[in-house]
């Protein structure tokens, strides 16, 4: 079994937003493309689906962020007492 490393979208990029940085993550899927968002606790959220393409899939992340707020992809800092 070999390990594959995936193929990265040019369109990874970090995000901003009341004061929440995320770390989008885009890389093909076996039958699309992947998206991933890991937020400063590392916690990382993935999209069920696959996208035709990376253009859709950052599209989808700007659509969360500007519908539901960058908090709803943010997760809990855990036992950091400043959450």
């Amino acid at each position: 079994m070999t390990d594959r490393i995936p193929e990265m979208s040019p369109l990874c990029r970090s995000i901003t937003r009341d004061g929440h940085r995320i770390d989008v993550q885009i890389y093909r899927g076996d039958t699309g493309w992947i998206l991933e968002v890991v937020d400063r606790f590392l916690n990382s959220t993935v999209w069920d689906d696959e996208f035709e393409t990376d253009q859709q899939a950052l599209d989808e992340v700007h659509r969360t962020i500007e519908e539901e707020g960058i908090e709803s992809i943010v997760g809990s800092g855990g036992d950091d007492p400043a959450e």
